[in-house]
């Protein structure tokens, strides 16, 4: 009797992490769509991908809030033109994810080109049906 308890209960944990584990692809996914509507400039996109109260971090040391950033975005002050993951490591708990990534990202920022080699963490928040990007911060990497 024993023995066959254990079967639904390694059915359910077998279960259980085979869903944690698409959630982790998941998540990169969700990085590479945020990372290609940045690109595009599909603001009602970017929109959507950010919570409202982010903290969004760049590797100059600037911080800004949803409305500064989105402005930038908007008045062609930030732009991208490349976002390539080399590498994105992604955890899942419950309803909030991690995101870690190598990758290289160019365009200009205030006229000024830049083609950076960065270390990116995102901190994710499953809200409203869909997952939000609640922090943003990049740091250059040596070179």
């Amino acid at each position: 009797m024993k023995r066959l308890f254990l079967i639904p209960l390694a059915l359910l944990l077998g279960s259980l992490f085979m869903a944690h584990a698409a959630t982790e692809e998941d998540l990169r996914q969700v990085e590479k769509d945020w990372a290609a509507a940045v690109v595009a400039n599909d603001f009602a996109k970017i929109d959507q991908f950010m919570s409202p109260d982010i903290i969004y971090g760049h590797s100059s040391g600037a911080v800004e809030t949803k409305d500064e950033y989105m402005t930038r975005l908007r008045s062609g002050k930030q732009q991208y033109e490349a976002i390539e993951y080399h590498k994105i490591m992604a955890k899942v708990t419950g309803d909030t994810a991690l995101t870690h990534s190598l990758l290289r990202m160019a365009g200009k920022n205030n006229g000024v080109p830049f083609n950076n080699e960065l270390m990116m963490m995102h901190v994710w928040v499953h809200r409203d049906g869909r997952w939000q990007l609640a922090g943003h911060q990049t740091a250059l990497m040596p070179k």
